[in-house]
């Protein structure tokens, strides 16, 4: 995609603090540094999102996300790690190339990452048969 940000990052074209990079997968720092640590995972392979990744490429990025986070946890001193992902305009997602949010945690840190939401008021039997995928 010659417009894609992420793209073009991984051209070269745009500079970026790249923390780890192999053969399918590139991950940088995000450089909006609203929290210390905050990691890009993203496909070399363009996709726009997860709805359109195939499974190997998915693959490939959930494994680099796996290796990224332990090495956070078990060389840079972090307690834990928040993944994050939005997939589709609807779902927030601002650059429309598949990419996961990485956030390094540390007790006591106090980011909250995660929407506080009220209950919707619909049973869960009710959604339940309405989103349940049968075999």
């Amino acid at each position: 995609m010659n417009d894609c940000l992420f793209c073009k990052i991984i051209k070269g074209e745009v500079p970026s603090y790249k923390i780890y990079e192999d053969k399918y997968t590139y991950a940088f720092l995000d450089i909006s540094n609203d929290a210390n640590g905050h990691i890009l995972v993203i496909p070399k392979k363009h996709s726009v999102n997860v709805l359109d990744t195939d499974e190997r490429e998915l693959a490939h990025v959930m494994s680099t996300i796996k290796l990224i986070s332990n090495h956070l946890v078990n060389e840079c001193g972090f307690d834990g790690v928040n993944i994050l992902n939005a997939s589709g305009e609807s779902a927030e997602q601002s650059v429309f190339h598949l990419h996961f949010h990485l956030l390094p945690r540390k007790k006591g840190d106090e980011l909250h990452v995660f929407p506080s939401l009220e209950k919707n008021g619909e049973s869960l039997e009710e959604i339940c048969k309405r989103l349940k995928i049968e075999e």
